[in-house]
């Protein structure tokens, strides 16, 4: 009986050292000479379409850099915001680069990268407003898209200054086009937001003052959760881009105005 489970023991092993060693996501994707993005193309700057239909936007660049660092060809694949995480489990996409906020929640399901872009909020003002900074709204009449966490916030923060007046709109587009025509005197939003608004000309006579001290929205790249040597690259990654100067490029070229910290004070750097 010990002489076969001797031998029975020598035949696993033998087996385990024959069987070919499983290759993790990062060997597969280099491989297959192809890297899946998820994109959310609705989303500008972030994501969107040009005149002729072509994906374009802070993300898809990121994800063609990625491709590029990794020697392989970008496939974007357009994935709206509640289908991120499906079409990663699902196998449709490698990895997202889809301005996914890395919440303990989502930590359960998926692997996330250190942060590669942070959406601070900032004041938007009219120029006809006097406002400078976030202090200067006390006492105007601001706003904000309904539902959102800057239109919490911003509620929130108008009713302890007691004064002053918050406005609920639908969209970001109602908001803006307010402030344009001088319904408000200013609102709060992500800072790409009020970039690309601003940037586009079709809100007149209105500016991006400052910032506002509500809290930073730290985004992240994201694969499945067990793939650690990939998930390792993208840290890498990440790092890379920033050392080099690319983040700082990217982040000018689609959204302008001061590049935000991906660091987390008295956290990691």
């Amino acid at each position: 009986m010990k002489h076969w489970n001797a031998l029975a023991a020598i035949a696993v092993a033998v087996a385990c050292l024959s069987t070919p060693a499983h290759a993790d996501k990062l060997d597969d994707i280099i491989s297959s000479g192809t890297l899946r993005c998820a994109v959310v193309l609705d989303f500008p700057p972030m994501g969107s379409r040009d005149a002729d239909n072509n994906p374009i936007g802070f993300d898809v660049d990121y994800c063609n850099d990625l491709a590029k660092a990794l020697g392989v060809t970008a496939e974007i694949v357009e994935t709206p915001f509640p289908e991120r995480i499906p079409a990663l489990m699902s196998g449709q996409v490698d990895v997202g680069v889809a301005s996914t906020s890395d919440t303990l929640e989502r930590a359960k399901t998926v692997g996330f990268s250190v942060p590669y872009f942070a959406f601070e909020m900032v004041v938007t003002a009219s120029d006809k407003s006097g406002i400078k900074s976030f202090d200067d709204m006390k006492g105007k009449t601001v706003g904000a898209t309904a539902g959102t966490f800057e239109a919490i916030a911003l509620e929130k923060q108008v009713t302890e200054w007691g004064a002053g007046e918050f406005r609920p709109y639908q969209t970001q587009a109602d908001v803006f086009l307010a402030l344009s025509q001088g319904q408000l005197d200013a609102t709060v939003s992500t800072s790409t937001v009020a970039q690309a608004n601003v940037k586009t000309g079709n809100y007149p006579g209105i500016a991006v003052v400052g910032k506002a001290p509500f809290d930073i929205d730290y985004v992240a790249l994201f694969t499945n959760r067990d793939e650690y040597g990939f998930i390792n690259y993208l840290n890498l990654f990440v790092n890379q881009q920033v050392r080099t100067g690319r983040y700082a490029e990217l982040f000018e070229k689609w959204v302008g105005g001061e590049v935000p910290s991906l660091t987390v004070p008295n956290a990691y750097r």
